[in-house]
């Protein structure tokens, strides 16, 4: 996307960027304000969702459930790329981190219009910006890390639909076959558990 310039000019690469940093959904990415960054610690705090009301335009609305409002750790790479936003900003600094042209908030179907215009060749038609958030808990998957982390990241209320949908299955990992290895010891006349 950074050789696209549609994608350059609708700032996708460093939303891209952030969405795969976090996991979160592209309208809470584009609902998080600067004064929700910390730079300092790299934390970030999702409580937003953008949403189009009628007759109104775009509004910033809390997340559906208390799961949703969270505080989230950044890697470094994603706080760098923050911080040289933050950077190129100027005043004032009190807007969303991925705003519109005009400095207001960026409208999410139009974004995944555009993301869906740059993706690139058609290879890449798959890319979506929900791929992003499962990217993120794909890896996080693949860390090892707990169903409940995972969900408390991605802001669900019940790992079990994190696991359903977020978490990848027939994965072919050697850690089963060790585990069953030091379960059982061996019987040297047999090759088999004694």
């Amino acid at each position: 996307m950074e050789a696209d310039e549609k994608a350059v000019r609708w700032d996708l690469p460093d939303l891209s960027c952030f969405m795969l940093a976090t996991g979160v959904r592209i309208g809470e990415a584009l609902a998080v304000y600067w004064p929700e960054v910390d730079l300092d610690t790299g934390l970030v705090a999702v409580d937003h969702n953008v949403v189009r009301v009628k007759g109104t335009g775009l509004i910033r609305k809390s997340t559906k459930t208390e799961y949703g409002e969270r505080t989230l750790p950044l890697p470094s790479w994603a706080v760098e790329m923050l911080r040289r936003r933050f950077a190129e900003a100027g005043e004032p600094i009190d807007g969303p981190v991925f705003p519109s042209e005009v400095g207001g908030l960026r409208d999410a179907s139009n974004t995944r219009r555009v993301l869906r215009q740059t993706r690139g060749s058609e290879g890449f038609e798959w890319v979506t910006s929900h791929v992003f958030r499962k990217t993120a808990a794909t890896i996080l998957d693949e860390a090892g890390l707990a169903a409940r982390l995972i969900a408390d990241q991605l802001g669900h209320s019940r790992p079990s639909m994190t696991q359903d949908v977020y978490m990848g299955r027939r994965a072919i990992n050697r850690a089963t076959a060790d585990a069953l290895e030091d379960a059982f010891t061996t019987d040297p006349s047999t090759d088999g558990p004694a």
